[in-house]
This record gives structure tokens, sequence and C-alpha cells, in this order.
């Protein structure tokens, strides 16, 4: 299998739907271990099975927007505890889940540990390649506590 997955899903030119595309490609630049691989994707629900398969270990960074969320609040979770994030789980596609339980059905070779960080936005319908005021004002203190948590994940 291969090493550990940093995974940004979301679209940067939907405003604070590039939150998880952002937040890797800054991370990239930062001094890391080299069993880490970033990458970004627009793309969600059955498809982001292509890009998991044979990873040890993947973080998924993705945005989301939860009905009493505060914006750049952060939520962890696995599977296991899965909430719907804004690209993980798709209109025209099959949700996360249920792909990850495809996935396994026809042995592909899943990572033995997924975690999904998701950051509570504002927009994600407005074309723009800025975050929204709310988002951008507390963007480092999101990349710090992003950072932390995938140093808590035993990865650094």
């Amino acid at each position: 299998m291969k090493k550990i997955l940093v995974l940004g899903i979301g679209n940067d030119i939907l405003t604070d739907d590039g939150i998880g595309p952002k937040i890797v490609n800054d991370l990239k630049t930062l001094e890391r271990s080299p069993e880490l691989i970033f990458e970004t994707t627009t793309l969600g629900g059955l498809e982001i099975l292509e890009i998991i398969k044979d990873y040890k270990k993947v973080i998924i960074i993705d945005a989301i927007r939860t009905i009493d969320g505060k914006p750049g609040e952060i939520f962890f979770f696995t599977p296991d505890d899965f909430k719907e994030t804004l690209h993980l789980s798709n209109l025209h596609d099959i949700n996360f889940l249920t792909a990850l339980e495809l996935g396994k059905k026809l042995g592909i070779p899943l990572p033995e540990e997924i975690h999904i960080i998701a950051i509570e936005i504002v927009e994600d319908q407005v074309f723009g390649t800025s975050f929204t005021p709310a988002i951008e004002e507390k963007y480092h203190i999101i990349m710090q506590s992003v950072k932390k948590q995938i140093g808590e994940l035993g990865v650094q």
C-alpha cells in the first residue's frame, strides 16, 4: 500500500468551498514527512474510491455546512461517526459510506484508516476565488488546528 494521503476536496472558484484544497496546498509548502502525499480534487461520491485506493491512511479535508455551525468551526470524524460534508456525498452519486461499502465488496484495496476534517463555511454557491470575510479572518487559526490534528493522527 502507498503512504498517507492528505486530500483536500472542494472547488477553489466557489468562495469558501475551496477551503480543503487551499489548506492542502498550504500544507504542501511546509516541511513534512516523505510518507505524506498531498492531493486536491473536486470529485466526490463513488469517484473518491479511485483516489483513495491503495493508501494506508487517508485524511480528507472538506467543507461542511451545518444548521447551527459557526464559520470556521472544525469537525473531526471517521466513517464510523460520519457526517455529510459538501463533497464526500453528491446529489448525483452515492454517498461516501455507500461508496466505501461497495469498494469493500468489489475488493478495492481501501485505506485502513480514514479521517475527515470538515470546516464549517459560509458560502459555496457564489463564484469567487477569495474566502468570505468570516472564513478569511479565521483561516490562520483553522490552518493551525488542522496541522495540530494531523500531528495527533501520528502524521508529521
